[in-house]
C-alpha cells in the first residue's frame, strides 16, 4: 500500500512538473489591441493555448514593418500583420519571416465618407479631401485601387494625419473621406451618430483588390527551432480564430479581462463588422486557413505594384510556409 501511494505520489508530482514546464511563446501585434487581435486574447482566456502546454506572452507594435522587423530580429516568436507589408520586405531585404496561417483572406482597406456628403463611389472622391494615417498600409495600395476607377493620387487631395483626427476631420467636414480598415467602422459610426450623422463605407475588396493581408507571421528561428511548438501554437491560434468569430461577445470579453482599458461592446461590434474579412467566398471555396498559389501570386502581383517593385525580385511561395495549417 505505501508503495502504491508512494508511486501515485511521484506520479503526480512528474505531471506537475511537465504542466508547469509550458514552452514559452512571445506574440507579436502590429498594433494596439482590436478585433483583428483578438484570438491571441481569446487564447489566453478561453485556455486554448494551456491545451497546448503554451505560456503566451503578448508584445505590443507599431504597424507592421515595426512587427516584422521585432519578429526578424527574434525579439518575439509569432504574431500578427499584413502579408504584403511581409512581401515587400522580403523582396527588400530578404527578412528571415513567414506566413503560417491566412487571417484575413480579404483586404481591410476601406474608404468611409458621410451619407450625406453626396459620395456614394470612388469616382465621387475626385477633387475631394482624403485624410489617412501616415502609417496606415493602406496608403500603398491607395493608387491601385484609385487606377481601377480611372483615378490617379493627385485626382484627390490626400491628408496625412494623426489616426486620432481621422473621424472628427469626417464629421465636422474638414475631410470628405476617410482611408481606414474595416475593424475603424464601428468607431467611425459612433462618432458620426454623436453629431447625428451616417457613415457610408467602400471596401476596396469591392472595388478590385482582392488579396490576402491580415496573417499570422512566425520568425524563421522559431519554425526551425521549434518547430513542434509552432505547430502547437498554429493549431491553438486556429481554434481561437474559430471561437472569436463564433462568439464575439466573449471576444471582447477575453481582451477586455486583459486590457480593461478597451471596451469589451466596442471589441464586440468590431468583430462582426470584419467577420466577413476572415470567411468570405474564398475561405468557402479554400477552406479555412489554407493558402492557394492562385492567390498567393494575385496578393504580390498587387503588393508589388503598390510598391513599385518588379514581380521578378520576389518568388511570392518564399513569403510563406505551408508547414504549419493543422489538419
Amino acid at each position: 500500500m505505501n508503495k502504491l501511494i508512494k508511486y501515485a505520489v511521484c506520479a503526480s508530482m512528474i505531471t506537475s512538473s511537465v504542466a508547469m514546464a509550458a514552452d514559452k511563446v512571445t506574440f507579436q501585434l502590429d498594433w494596439l489591441p482590436g478585433a483583428d487581435s483578438v484570438p491571441v486574447y481569446v487564447g489566453l482566456q478561453e485556455g486554448f493555448f494551456e491545451e497546448e502546454n503554451l505560456a503566451v506572452s503578448i508584445s505590443s507594435g507599431r504597424g507592421s514593418t515595426d512587427a516584422i522587423t521585432k519578429l526578424a530580429t527574434g525579439n518575439s516568436d509569432i504574431g500578427n500583420a499584413d502579408i504584403g507589408a511581409l512581401m515587400a520586405a522580403k523582396a527588400q531585404d530578404n527578412v528571415p519571416v513567414v506566413a503560417v496561417l491566412p487571417y484575413f483572406t480579404q483586404a481591410p482597406h476601406t474608404f468611409f465618407t458621410l451619407k450625406s456628403s453626396g459620395i456614394s463611389s470612388i469616382k465621387d472622391l475626385k477633387g475631394k479631401k482624403v485624410v489617412t494615417s501616415p502609417f496606415s498600409s493602406s496608403n500603398g495600395f491607395l493608387p491601385v485601387v484609385l487606377k481601377e476607377h480611372n483615378l490617379k493620387e493627385d485626382d484627390i487631395k490626400l491628408i496625412k494625419t494623426d489616426p486620432g483626427t481621422l473621424g472628427p476631420m469626417m464629421v465636422t467636414g474638414k475631410a470628405d473621406a476617410v482611408i481606414g480598415w474595416a475593424t475603424n467602422s464601428e468607431q467611425f459610426k459612433e462618432q458620426a451618430k454623436s453629431a447625428g450623422k451616417e457613415v457610408l463605407s467602400m471596401p476596396w475588396s469591392n472595388e478590385g483588390l482582392s488579396l490576402y493581408s491580415f496573417s499570422l507571421l512566425a520568425s524563421e528561428q522559431f519554425l526551425k527551432e521549434r518547430p513542434e511548438v509552432a505547430k502547437r501554437f498554429v493549431k491553438a491560434f486556429k481554434k481561437s480564430i474559430e471561437f472569436a468569430y463564433a462568439n464575439p461577445e466573449k471576444a471582447g470579453e477575453a481582451i477586455h479581462a486583459i486590457v480593461p482599458e478597451v471596451d469589451a461592446e466596442s471589441i464586440s461590434a468590431q468583430v462582426k463588422s470584419v467577420t466577413n474579412l476572415v470567411y468570405n467566398d474564398i475561405t468557402k471555396e479554400d477552406g479555412f486557413g489554407v493558402f492557394t498559389l492562385q492567390r498567393i501570386n494575385q496578393t504580390w502581383k498587387y503588393v508589388a505594384l503598390a510598391n513599385a517593385l518588379n514581380t521578378d525580385t520576389l518568388d511570392p511561395l518564399k513569403a510563406v510556409s505551408f508547414e504549419y495549417v493543422p489538419e
